[in-house]
């Protein structure tokens, strides 16, 4: 499973969905994760709120969830849509502390909302790998 982190330093949790100018992103299994790549935001001047939020999603859309610490209704609603949750955590948070959370979550009984996006996620894979063209 991927998942992003908004960040402004690659190392916390510190940046808003539609202001965040890099997303960490993470590959989580049962018994490992690694930090994949940083993906930096290009910064468009004329850009408008849509756009920025649009960008973003693009640039997080392989992910399953995205952990931040703020996401506006209209962002939220446009990122779940896209089958990604947006998981609100407080400013500051250490990514690699989250990481190990979700670690811990993913070995034992996850929670309903993790169970839940893991469950949509295996059923998106057996759609794609199941059929034949």
């Amino acid at each position: 499973m991927k998942v992003a982190f908004a960040t402004d330093d690659g190392v916390r949790v510190n940046a808003h969905f539609g202001q965040s100018s890099m997303f960490a992103i993470y590959n989580l299994t049962k018994g490992s994760s690694e930090l994949l790549e940083l993906r930096r935001i290009p910064d468009i001047a004329a850009q408008d709120e849509m756009g920025k939020i649009d960008s973003r999603i693009e640039a997080i859309e392989d992910c399953t969830l995205i952990f931040l610490m703020q996401i506006g209704a209209s962002a939220a609603a446009k990122v779940t849509r896209r089958k990604i949750m947006p998981v609100k955590v407080p400013f500051g948070s250490p990514i690699d502390e989250q990481v190990k959370r979700l670690e811990e979550m993913l070995q034992g009984k996850p929670p309903m909302w993790l169970a839940k996006v893991l469950r949509a996620e295996e059923e998106e894979g057996a759609g794609v790998n199941g059929s034949n063209g």
